[in-house]
């Protein structure tokens, strides 16, 4: 079944269609959340929260965005809100992250000296996203994981396209910073 008659039967309140909308993007909200917050008991929250929303505000979605970009946003919102409330109950603005980023399969053909410094790439890509300014690590994170266009960007952040591309562009160059400062600047 199509999306968009997914969409249109869980409005309805069809609740197998709506189970069908979750099976389809669970994951990639729950990566984005991850991303975003770091850890994944927060990011699993993050998770069950926008579905929450989804569920509730389903009747009211118009398909102005995608439903996709739609969902970005709510998860956006709703890991900015999860980190906001944690500094706010630590009382401090850094944020923590040890738990590191989601996990990429490694290729099954790849040597164990493959599997390692891939393994070790993932690590200082996610502990360098993980020092980015919340404003970079968002436009990174739905640029470069969730493969979302500027426009669609732009439409999840508010943002007009220009500002998309210049924040992307930035956030690329600490990005960059930050691995070389730390040794770990892949050519």
């Amino acid at each position: 079944m199509d999306e968009q008659q997914l969409i249109r039967q869980a409005q309805s309140g069809e609740v197998s269609a709506f189970e069908q909308l979750l099976d389809r993007y669970q994951k990639p909200v729950y990566h984005q959340a991850l991303r975003l917050v770091s850890h994944p008991e927060d990011a699993a929250d993050v998770t069950q929260e926008v579905f929450l929303k989804v569920w509730k505000y389903l009747p009211t979605f118009r398909g102005e965005s995608s439903f996709s970009t739609w969902l970005y946003r709510m998860t956006d919102n709703a890991a900015l809100d999860l980190l906001r409330r944690e500094k706010k109950r630590r009382g401090d603005s850094s944020l923590d992250d040890d738990e590191g980023m989601a996990v990429i399969p490694v290729d099954p053909a790849a040597t164990p000296q493959e599997a390692l410094e891939r393994s070790e790439r993932q690590r200082a890509v996610s502990d360098a996203l993980g020092r980015l300014s919340e404003e970079h690590r968002r436009v990174l994170v739905l640029r470069e994981i969730n493969g979302l266009s500027y426009e669609e960007i732009g439409q999840v952040l508010e943002l007009a396209p220009g500002t998309v591309k210049s924040r992307i562009a930035r956030a690329r160059t600490a990005l960059a910073n930050i691995l070389r400062q730390s040794g770990n600047f892949f050519d």
